[in-house]
């Protein structure tokens, strides 16, 4: 199950509609009095989750490997999560991080996600402050121990209505650059606040950037990437990928290694850019060549790729996840997983959350499985109905994980963050953090931060 919105408004009858044409989508009635789902609807409106489930091909663990053990790096401390994924390519691969886990406090940090407002920007971490890009597009500092409020700045243009959603931000040399649903992007000042520059952009922006090499990078709804110079924000390059409308609500970016930027787009595409002039360098398309449901024919890469060891992990969620070489492009192996979060490599594997609720542990040199778990045994549910009738099944959406601690990470819409241990995926503890969240937790200075849906702050020691 997850979040899917279209393009821009104009555009969300576009999917609802293809996939009811599909028979594949239905949509859940927030407004329904007796709170059952009664079956597909033509439109869905503005802020509506859709479940996306998708019947993918079952996972089987390799036997050989059902008692063995793999490396884990130790845990090291972080103390700064600039952009989403901690670094351009993961470098810190366990994190050192909320042994107690324990909720430390709580902070309203701006609008929650609404019929017109969506909380999808990653949080981001530096100096000792958190910074937040809310459901409107208001960007505001945190200090990281206390939870108190050091600033905020709105990024909506003045006049305009809530019509824009998405963006996020990363934060580099002293600056918080943000791109935002408003087609805008712009520099703050990362201790007042203070606006550098802004610059309108030629479409919304519902990802989050990524900043190297002097250049931001980010991925319009129009499935163009453009590089912006930091200093004056001006466009250096741009590239279009395949136009595809149908797409997942979620806050992806490029990823970047060296002089390579690695960018996902809703059309499947997985794209190798040389940084300094936006020159192709290769070319994946994560989709399978055999469509079996509907729901695979949205092939949005809507978890960031990472890049870990010359390898470019990502996943779509058409149902394809594969490791990269980055030098060549030449596809190292794939697994029949449809995602919608990120990998997250560590060691000698790699882990990835799957949409139908199982994580799974893989070999990053090969793709042989090590164990499959699904987090969503117990956790389903049957809501709604009147007396009983029309009953639908409500499954828990997964965001992340993050390996913080030798255990791995994850949120839930049921409100829970949850730990497994890293080498078995056993689920060890799961605590309350007051909502639901769909953006996968950071961890900074021994703790681990979350953001709910409803614009809550969590901040877990």
């Amino acid at each position: 199950m997850d979040r899917t919105l279209s393009k821009t408004a104009p555009r969300l009858a576009v999917l609802a509609l293809t996939c009811v044409s599909l028979a594949a989508c239905s949509t859940v009635q927030r407004l329904n009095p007796f709170g059952r789902d009664t079956g597909p609807r033509a439109q869905a409106a503005a802020g509506e989750r859709i479940p996306v489930l998708t019947a993918e091909n079952a996972l089987t663990p390799n036997p050989a490997l059902a008692n063995a053990t793999f490396f884990l790096p130790a845990p090291q401390p972080v103390t700064a999560w600039p952009q989403p994924g901690s670094v351009p390519s993961l470098a810190v691969e366990n994190i050192q991080a909320a042994q107690a886990l324990e909720v430390a406090w709580r902070r309203d940090a701006g609008a929650g996600s609404s019929r017109t407002t969506q909380v999808t920007a990653p949080l981001v971490a530096a100096d000792g402050r958190i910074f937040v890009l809310d459901g409107e597009a208001t960007v505001s500092a945190f200090d990281a121990a206390t939870g108190d409020r050091v600033w905020s700045r709105s990024l909506r243009p003045e006049g305009r209505d809530r019509d824009g959603f998405g963006g996020g931000l990363t934060v580099f040399g002293g600056k918080v650059f943000a791109v935002s649903g408003y087609r805008v992007a712009a520099a703050l000042d990362a201790a007042t606040g203070a606006p550098a520059w802004t610059t309108e952009l030629e479409s919304p922006v519902h990802g989050a950037p990524t900043v190297a090499n002097n250049r931001l990078y980010a991925v319009d709804v129009d499935n163009q990437i453009i590089a912006l110079d930091i200093n004056s924000g001006q466009q250096a390059w741009s590239d279009q990928a395949i136009a595809e409308p149908a797409r997942i609500l979620r806050a992806s970016s490029p990823a970047v290694s060296g002089e390579t930027v690695v960018a996902p787009f809703s059309s499947g595409e997985l794209i190798a850019f040389r940084a300094a002039n936006g020159q192709q360098l290769w070319q994946q398309v994560l989709s399978r060549s055999s469509r079996t449901n509907a729901l695979s024919e949205i092939r949005d890469i809507a978890g960031r790729p990472v890049i870990s060891r010359n390898t470019v992990y990502a996943a779509s969620h058409s149902g394809v996840m594969a490791a990269v070489d980055l030098r060549t492009g030449a596809r190292r192996w794939e697994l029949p997983i449809a995602s919608v979060n990120a990998p997250w490599p560590a060691g000698d594997v790699v882990y990835v959350m799957s949409l139908n609720g199982e994580l799974v542990a893989a070999n990053r040199e090969n793709g042989q499985v090590y164990w499959v778990r699904n987090l969503n045994e117990g956790r389903v549910r049957q809501e709604g109905g009147f007396l009983g009738a029309f009953d639908r099944t409500v499954r828990p959406q997964w965001s992340g994980p993050i390996l913080a601690g030798n255990r791995l990470l994850l949120v839930n819409s049921d409100g829970e963050l949850v730990a497994l241990d890293a080498r078995t995926g056993v689920e060890q503890r799961s605590i309350r953090i007051g909502g639901p969240s769909f953006v996968a937790p950071i961890a900074v200075g021994e703790m681990v931060y979350v953001l709910t849906d409803e614009g809550q702050l969590v901040a877990v020691r």
